[in-house]
């Protein structure tokens, strides 16, 4: 299918303009009689995925078989019913009366039975696409509810992301509503590469294993993929996952990164509401690390966050957080342990180095959490801590322009230096 576009350099969409597009997608798909699975992110993306619930539904009610939308959760935790419906903006009432035939499911990555193989990458291909950084096969498994339909929609935002360069596309298959295999060593990948050189810079060998992961998947696939500015879309993009995509990934990189002319000293991400653990939380270090200086410090500010990682925080506090040379240079005693865990530690604690003979660990910049967390914890885990109620953001704000920045709802700007343009 050809690619549909709406874009603006400045602005935004009107609804009707993504009305039009969607229907005119859909037309081109040739949807009717189709059972369709409409693949969302969760509610740690920023999407108007209300609008594009009501949107799709008020197209296809009538005209497909089915109409059921999947929450690509990654390993996130399930979200409930109540937030399921508050993700895609209905009440009850209307569940229950405007749109009764329509599924809302999680990716129940965690429940046995979920996966089907459809593949394996072999070893000879990883190495070829990961630019000789891994050589292993890898089986690709995914949820086996996509074959139950006829055609797959993908509806998320494209954002610069640390592991993949910028999300979306593929991405919502594979982490979205994969199992482990792909997951761990797409992470790991970026890790080897560093979330410093891979967040923002386009395509990368971590995006073509998971398009190589996403070509074994041959139920049909249309992707809508918007580049999402304030309340509203600058662009929004019909067609292959790997052609909406692309578009989108080159507006966001013109809409979404920040240009700083000199080295922040210290920097206060307020991390919102949606983030509701470090492991989500993090991009609030992600996005800022290109532009602080050596020796900078970087304060996540998150009073709501009383956990390191709802899935994941019991293998965090046995391995701690490190630069990627501390794992490297004592594989050994970490290769067993999840690889995507792994390559969260690195991605949060950022460039550095660590000396294997005298087991000194050097990080480029200091992370510190002024979250829920206690000292102690952030502490075993190799983090600063700052209480949160000593976070005056007044007076962090008198010191902008001195090396000084506070950026509010962090997590999706990219920031760089403007030397590095």
């Amino acid at each position: 299918m050809q690619l549909i576009r709406a874009e603006r350099e400045t602005g935004s969409l009107s609804e009707s303009d993504i009305r039009q597009l969607i229907a005119q997608a859909f037309e081109l798909a040739s949807i009717d009689g189709k059972r369709v699975l409409v693949i969302i992110p969760d509610s740690t993306r920023t999407a108007p995925i209300p609008l594009f619930f009501r949107l799709f539904h008020r197209v296809l009610s009538g005209r497909v078989a089915a109409l059921d939308f999947m929450v690509a959760l990654g390993t996130h935790q399930p979200m409930s019913e109540k937030a399921l419906r508050c993700l895609v903006g209905i009440t009850p009432e209307e569940q229950r009366t405007t749109f009764p035939e329509v599924g809302l499911f999680n990716h129940r990555w965690d429940v046995e039975g979920t996966l089907v193989t459809v593949g394996t990458i072999p070893a000879d291909e990883i190495r070829e696409l990961s630019n000789g950084l891994l050589v292993q096969e890898v089986p690709v498994t995914l949820n086996r509810r996509i074959f139950d339909y006829d055609q797959l929609v993908i509806c998320g935002p494209v954002f610069p992301h640390e592991v993949v360069g910028f999300s979306g596309g593929n991405k919502y298959l594979f982490p979205g509503i994969s199992g482990p295999e792909v997951i761990n060593l797409t992470h790991w990948l970026g890790a080897l590469i560093t979330s410093y050189e891979v967040i923002g810079s386009g395509y990368t060998p971590v995006r073509a294993v998971i398009d190589r992961a996403a070509a074994f998947v041959d139920v049909p696939k249309l992707c809508f993929a918007s580049v999402v500015v304030g309340d509203g879309l600058a662009g929004l993009y019909a067609g292959s996952p790997e052609d909406a995509w692309e578009a989108a990934a080159a507006l966001s990189a013109r809409r979404h990164i920040v240009y700083v002319e000199r080295p922040l000293q210290r920097v206060l991400a307020i991390m919102p509401e949606m983030y509701d653990d470090i492991w989500t939380a993090a991009k609030g270090m992600y996005k800022m690390e290109p532009a602080i200086a050596d020796g900078g410090e970087v304060v996540i500010y998150a009073p709501h966050i009383d956990e390191i990682s709802y899935t994941h925080g019991v293998i965090i506090d046995q391995v701690g957080y490190h630069v990627r040379d501390y794992f490297l240079k004592q594989w050994d005693r970490f290769r067993e342990y999840p690889w995507g865990v792994l390559a969260h530690s690195t991605h949060l604690k950022g460039m550095g180095t660590y000396d294997a003979e005298t087991g000194i660990e050097q990080s480029r910049i200091q992370v510190t959490l002024a979250t829920g967390i206690p000292a102690e914890r952030c502490h075993q885990v190799n983090l600063g801590y700052l209480a949160p109620e000593e976070v005056d953001i007044a007076n962090w704000r008198k010191r902008e322009g001195e090396g000084v920045l506070v950026v509010p709802k962090a997590g999706e700007m990219l920031y760089r230096l403007r030397s590095d343009q």
